[in-house]
């Protein structure tokens, strides 16, 4: 006798879409394991290994027995050490109970989004906890509204790949702010201010901005907290795993430093991209007692506390000295030039607009000159996904499409590769645009 079963997914899964970048970097993968010669452009991680007093602490960890669970939110001289680093480099002041350490950046940002989001309701009236002066604490208490999604993720584009799904996995609707190449992609306060409505409930900045490049001067995220200010239900969301890899003269301004925004603010940062350390999965969150806490309890349903090992690496990694020191420097350093040849050279490409990238590792390029152009043996140039593709086939070369990011004009390129791998992507892509054509007119 056939049994019958039911093989239907929940609705908030078929809501989100899988990650572009790491379709395609599986993609070129698979390519590469078949013998084709692809340069990889299109990951979004360090091509350094990690610092060796990092690593050796690491090791030190395991030998010396340091494998068993920690408590749930991070190891007391982990979050001490964050604690005093937060103060120290960024202006923002944190007790050990207001740090929350996760198995990555990315974690932390889905469980704080998860925390202050919920699908249907709205702000009926409001408890006062506590009035500071020039900024009163208050909790908000909803009425349910079945079936619909009310609180609003708000999301300058281009945007990291992973913010819209985050905000659907939490049964909220992502909002997503137009920005232009002109403005180098920061975000204008007017748009957001013309999208702002009783629902919105997390601003997403991220700076510098994955996949930009983009870093946000201090007087423009001043003008954006003056915004934040008059909406009491608004809070922001602070990406900066990029910060220390950043180029003069752009500074980073953490947004909980500005004045009346650290009761708002929740930060986010880890070690991944900073400390060459992807694979070790290791990042926190920082903000008031309460948001903390409510992703502690997330945390501790979802994975409970990240490693133990990279907990004790994470410590060393922090002891390397003000934004982690000589081995950080070096790195920047090699970012900073492999930034200027690659801006240089495509800004003499016919066709081509790209912004300002101030940091990270990564460049946005408008191509959408290129946009109904055809080539030999390929077809017509529609979009940015058939842009990467052409890219992939003719130049052999693995980039992400800017529809990826919330921007179909262009596409993103990784410099976290060597000088001489970009020297040759440069040389294939250029090849390849030569060859392609505008259709005859009929």
């Amino acid at each position: 006798m056939s049994s019958i079963v039911d093989i239907s997914l929940s609705p908030t899964v078929n809501s989100i879409k899988p990650s572009r970048s790491v379709a395609i970097a599986d993609q070129a993968l698979a390519l590469i394991q078949a013998g084709v010669p692809i340069i990889k452009l299109s990951t979004g991680e360090p091509d350094f290994d990690t610092p060796a007093e990092i690593a050796e602490a690491g090791i030190k960890a395991i030998r010396e027995g340091q494998t068993r669970y920690t408590q749930n939110p991070g190891t007391l001289e982990l979050r001490e050490a964050i604690c005093r680093k937060l103060k120290e480099e960024n202006g923002i002041t944190y007790t050990s109970d207001q740090i929350l350490v996760s198995n990555g950046a990315k974690q932390s940002i889905v469980q704080a989004t998860i925390a202050v989001c919920s699908p249907g309701d709205e702000g009926v009236s409001r408890e006062v906890l506590r009035n500071g002066g020039s900024v009163v604490i208050v909790r908000i208490h909803p009425v349910s509204v079945s079936g619909s999604r009310n609180r609003r993720v708000l999301v300058p584009a281009p945007f990291w790949v992973s913010y819209p799904e985050i905000a659907r996995l939490a049964n909220a609707k992502p909002v997503i702010l137009s920005t232009r190449i002109e403005d180098n992609f920061l975000l204008d306060p007017k748009v957001l201010e013309s999208k702002l409505t009783e629902k919105s409930r997390l601003l997403v900045i991220c700076s510098p901005c994955n996949p930009t490049g983009s870093v946000y001067p201090k007087k423009l995220l001043e003008e954006i907290a003056q915004i934040v200010s008059r909406h009491p239900r608004l809070l922001v969301l602070s990406d900066e795993i990029y910060e220390h890899i950043i180029y003069a003269p752009a500074v980073h301004t953490s947004f909980a430093s500005l004045p009346g925004m650290w009761e708002r603010t929740l930060t986010i940062n880890g070690f991944s991209k900073c400390f060459a350390m992807t694979g070790w999965r290791l990042g926190y969150l920082a903000g008031p007692k309460h948001f903390v806490a409510a992703c502690g309890k997330l945390q501790s349903q979802f994975t409970s506390c990240a490693s133990n090992i990279a907990q004790k690496a994470g410590v060393a990694a922090l002891g390397l000295g003000h934004a982690g020191g000589e081995p950080v420097a070096t790195m920047v350093k090699a970012f900073k030039e492999r930034r200027d040849f690659l801006a240089r050279s495509f800004g003499e490409l016919e066709g081509v607009k790209i912004s300002e990238s101030q940091g990270a590792f990564y460049l946005f390029l408008d191509v959408s000159f290129y946009y109904g152009t055809e080539a030999e043996d390929f077809g017509r140039i529609e979009d940015s996904e058939s842009f990467c593709r052409y890219l992939l086939d003719k130049a052999q070369v693995a980039a992400v499409p800017g529809s990826a990011f919330g921007d179909d004009k262009g596409f993103r390129i990784s410099y976290a590769s060597s000088l001489t791998s970009l020297q040759a992507a440069f040389e294939s892509i250029k090849k390849a645009l030569l060859l392609l054509k505008r259709p005859a007119q009929v």
